[in-house]
C-alpha cells in the first residue's frame, strides 16, 4: 500500500462519522509485519502528514472509537496488536460482546496478562490461540464462542479479513475500486475514496481478500438477521446505505409516517443536525407546513449522546446547537429528531427555542421510546438513565417543556425502512435477538 493509498484510508474513517471524537487508530500491514499509530481527538488531527508518510504498507485498517466497554486512554484505542509465531495480527471491532467478563477471567486463568480493558483484546487473544489451525479456522472457532454483536476487521500475514456477527447487528460492506477491495461500517466511507458498494457483508459471514481477490467461507453461525435500526435512525450518515436501505430515505419516509399519526398546527418544521434533517424534510412534505433552517451546528462538536459521560454530554449540548431566530421567533415550532434518549438533549433544545422567541414548541420523535437497555454497542448500558423507561409521554413533555410531544408508532417505524422485519428493535419492544445478561430493574 502506498502513502497514496493510506490517505485513502485516511479519508475513508474521516468521513465514518460514528465514532470519530475519542479515539482514532491505524495499522498497516506490509508484508506481514504490522505497524500501528494511534491518537485521540478527531482523526482528521491524529494523522498528519508526518505520521502517514511512515505507515506504508500492502493492507491497513482504521478504527475510530466511542466508549462501550472499557475506558478512553490511548491503550484502548483500536486497532490492536499483538505477535504470534505465524505473524502479527491487527483486529478492530465495532460492536459489544456480552460474555466479554467470562471470557477475560477464562483467559487470565490460563496466563494472559491484558493491556486493556476492552473487549476487542479478548477476541484477539481467542484468535491468536487458534491460529495454528489456520486462519479460517481460528475465525470460526472465536465465533463459536464470543456472544453479542461484532463487526471485525483482521489483518494477518499477506490477508485482509471482514467478519460480522451471525445476527448482522452491527454494519460491513464490501467496496471495489479497480483491483482493490475495502470493508467499512458505513458505504458513504466507499463513496469519499471513489469505491463502489458492491454488497455488505451477511450475518456470520467471513471475507478473505488477498491477491487472488474476494473470498467468502459463507455464513459461519447464521441464525437470524436482525441488524441493529438505531444505526439508520441515529448513528448512519444520512448518504449511506446499510443493507439493502437508503439511510436517507428511510428517515425521510419516517418524518412522513409522524406527520400522519401525529399532525399538529404549526408554522414551520425543523430537523435537529443532522439525523433529523431528512425526517423534518419529510413531515414538512407530508404536513404542507413549510420546512425550515432552525438550528446551526457547531461542526468542532461531535455528537452529544455518544460522549462518555453525563457532564460532556449537558455540556455539550450547550455550545453544540444554536438557534436562526429569523426562522423561530414568534413561530410556532415543529422540532424533529431522530430519539430521546436521556433527555438531556430534547430539554435544552426546547429551552433554546423558547429563548428564540418560539411561540409554542412541538417535539416529534422518529423513534418509539427508548425504554430498555442495548447490550450490543451502543451506549445507553443503566436502564434508570432512558428516560422512555419509566415516564409516560405526557411526563417526558413536561419535564422538556414542549407544548406537545408525540412518538412514531412502532408499526411506523417498520413501515419507514420498508416493512422489514430483520431489524434488532430491543432498545423499544425488549425483545432481543439472544439472550441478555439480567439487570437489576433499577439499573
Amino acid at each position: 500500500m502506498t502513502s497514496f493509498a493510506m490517505n485513502v484510508e485516511l479519508w475513508g474513517l474521516i468521513s465514518n462519522p460514528k465514532r470519530i471524537t475519542v479515539l482514532a487508530g491505524i495499522s498497516v500491514n506490509k508484508d506481514g509485519k504490522i505497524l500501528t499509530h494511534k491518537e485521540t481527538g478527531l482523526v482528521s488531527d491524529a494523522f498528519k502528514g508526518n505520521v502517514l508518510k511512515q505507515l506504508k504498507g500492502n493492507i491497513g485498517i482504521g478504527h475510530v472509537r466511542y466508549s462501550t466497554s472499557g475506558e478512553d486512554g490511548v491503550t484502548n484505542a483500536q486497532p490492536l496488536t499483538v505477535n504470534h509465531s505465524v505473524g502479527q495480527i491487527a483486529l478492530a471491532h465495532n460492536g459489544n460482546l456480552i460474555n466479554d467478563s467470562a471470557l477475560r477471567n477464562m483467559l487470565e486463568d490460563s496466563g494472559v496478562v491484558f493491556q486493556t480493558t476492552i473487549d476487542t483484546e479478548v477476541m484477539v487473544n481467542i484468535l491468536a490461540r487458534s491460529l495454528r489451525h489456520g486462519m479460517i479456522e481460528a475465525i470460526q472457532r472465536m465465533v463459536e464462542i464470543i456472544k453479542g454483536a461484532y463487526a471485525l476487521v483482521i489483518t494477518v500475514g499477506d490477508k485482509l479479513v471482514g467478519v460480522r456477527d451471525p445476527y448482522g447487528l452491527r454494519p460491513l460492506c464490501i467496496g471495489k475500486k479497480d483491483e482493490d477491495y475495502f470493508l467499512a461500517s458505513e458505504s458513504c466511507a466507499l463513496d469519499a475514496i471513489g469505491a463502489e458498494l458492491v454488497r455488505d457483508v451477511e450475518p456470520g459471514e467471513i471475507v478473505v481478500i488477498d491477491e487472488n481477490g474476494l473470498t467468502s467461507y459463507g455464513q459461519n453461525n447464521w441464525v437470524k438477521k436482525k441488524a441493529c435500526i438505531f444505526e439508520l435512525i441515529y448513528f448512519a450518515r444520512p448518504d449511506s446505505v446499510m443493507d439493502e436501505t437508503s439511510v436517507y430515505a428511510a428517515r425521510h419516509k419516517a418524518g412522513e409516517i409522524l406527520a400522519k399519526e401525529s399532525p399538529v398546527d404549526a408554522d414551520v418544521v425543523i430537523g435537529v443536525p443532522d439525523s433529523g434533517i431528512g425526517a423534518a424534510i419529510g413531515y414538512a412534505e407530508a404536513s404542507g407546513i413549510p420546512y425550515g433552517v432552525g438550528l446551526i451546528k457547531n461542526k468542532y462538536i461531535g455528537r452529544t449522546f455518544i460522549q462518555p459521560n453525563q457532564k460532556l454530554r449537558e455540556e455539550g449540548v450547550r455550545i453544540k446547537l444554536n438557534p436562526l431566530k429569523e426562522t423561530i421567533k414568534d413561530k410556532r415550532v415543529i422540532i424533529i429528531d431522530d430519539s430521546i434518549v436521556r433527555g438531556t438533549t430534547s430539554k435544552r433544545l426546547v429551552e433554546i427555542l423558547r429563548q428564540a422567541g418560539a411561540k409554542e414548541v412541538h417535539f416529534r420523535v422518529t423513534s418509539p421510546p427508548v425504554a430498555h437497555t442495548c447490550h450490543f454497542g451502543i451506549d445507553t448500558p443503566r436502564r434508570k438513565y432512558l428516560i422512555g423507561a419509566k415516564k409516560t409521554v405526557e411526563e417526558i413533555r413536561e419535564i422538556l417543556g414542549a407544548d406537545s410531544l408525540a412518538y412514531i408508532s412502532l408499526e411506523g417505524l417498520t413501515e419507514s425502512v420498508g416493512g422489514k422485519t430483520t431489524f434488532c428493535r430491543a432498545c423499544f419492544d425488549g425483545e432481543y435477538p439472544m439472550e441478555v445478561p439480567i439487570l437489576n430493574a433499577n439499573d
